[in-house]
């Protein structure tokens, strides 16, 4: 691109801060950055003609960790990293509630349900016999019991007698959050450009340039909260894991509310304007769905459509309307990368398929760093 002298000037030019991301933790980071820096330049890049990653294509679940999840983190993490893990999830949910307010989230406190599906007895048991542990674990948390059993209101079938559910969990409009965070971010003097993607940068001394597909340009610090895509800009031991969603046309009367995980969190739904938002289904090729590239598969659209079927509405005509994927940052750990990368680069990667709980702390924290 051949920029002219006021587009440069403009846009490019005395750079204080540059965040790679227009997600939910590039966005909180340059607030963050905007509340400690009032009269600071601040530039967002975002790759995609809207959020590309996953924040704009998840479910919307305002979520801390099922019963089985958290069971789970506690055989390869300690009490206390897990307590850690839990807290971030609350603290960061409570930190976007309050930069956006409900009405801009349209939050709603549902309940998370678990389903356990018939066969899968023995982690059933296990959830129902360490529900009080856990319970107790987390009260620092949650200042109360959040995890109950209930029964199978919703006449779910082929799955366990009862759910463990979650009281505290919550549903938001990702769209809303997104475009609220957006207008936010424009209000406070937040140059977003978009469909620019960044390809590399460069240090020399305090010289830091940033390299793009469509020009290049020199900025003081770089911000990197790219999550699931962090592999094509850092080193950091960060694996895209590809998330595939339907949803179906509005059902009339549907009675389903809430947040819902099945197969040990594998799966997940919703309801959203009478419909059924389904996802999931990585589970059945890890491989394959190690990928940068959206897209959806008929091995995992075909057993989504088949669980909708036989165990969320097996009584229900559905049509499907939508499907679509996300990418998401993955590793051998649940704790996100938030570090100083080198003399003037930062990053905030990692979010672990929990992005709507920590995104907006991570991208607190990166701000932080800096």
């Amino acid at each position: 691109m051949n920029l002219s002298y006021w587009e440069y000037k403009t846009w490019l030019s005395n750079i204080d801060f540059t965040v790679v991301g227009s997600g939910i933790v590039g966005l909180n980071c340059a607030l963050s950055l905007r509340e400690r820096f009032p009269k600071a330049k601040i530039l967002i890049l975002e790759k995609g003609t809207l959020p590309q990653g996953a924040s704009t294509k998840n479910a919307g679940f305002a979520c801390f960790g099922s019963i089985s999840e958290i069971l789970a983190d506690l055989e390869h993490h300690s009490e206390e990293e897990v307590l850690e893990l839990v807290q971030k999830r609350w603290d960061g949910i409570q930190l976007l509630r309050k930069t956006l307010g409900d009405i801009h989230l349209d939050f709603q406190q549902l309940g998370g349900h678990e389903l356990f599906l018939k066969g899968h007895d023995t982690l059933y048991q296990s959830c129902l016999k360490e529900l009080e542990g856990v319970n107790q674990l987390l009260m620092p948390v949650f200042g109360k019991k959040a995890f109950q059993t209930n029964e199978n209101s919703f006449n779910f079938k082929n799955i366990q007698e009862n759910y463990v559910t979650n009281c505290l969990e919550a549903q938001i409009d990702t769209g809303k959050m997104m475009s609220s965070l957006l207008k936010l971010a424009q209000k406070n003097g937040i140059s977003i450009l978009n469909s620019i993607k960044v390809e590399g940068f460069t240090e020399n001394g305090d010289i830091l340039t940033v390299q793009t597909d469509q020009f290049e340009f020199q900025t003081k610090k770089l911000c990197i909260a790219t999550n699931g895509f962090a592999s094509q800009l850092l080193s950091e031991t960060v694996k895209p894991a590809r998330a595939q969603v339907l949803i179906t046309k509005p059902i009339e009367n549907l009675h389903i509310k809430g947040t819902f995980h099945l197969d040990e969190g594998y799966y997940y739904f919703r309801n959203i304007d009478n419909r059924i938002l389904f996802g999931g289904g990585r589970n059945l090729d890890f491989q394959g769905e190690e990928t940068l590239k959206f897209g959806e598969t008929d091995l995992i659209q075909n057993q989504l459509e088949t669980i909708l079927k036989e165990s969320i509405l097996p009584n229900t005509p559905f049509e499907i309307e939508r499907r679509w994927s996300g990418i998401m940052g993955m590793g051998n750990q649940k704790k996100p990368i938030v570090k100083q990368v080198s003399n003037n680069v930062f990053c905030g990667v990692r979010l672990g398929g929990m992005g709507i709980a920590i995104g907006s702390f991570v991208g607190k924290e990166l701000a932080d760093l800096v």
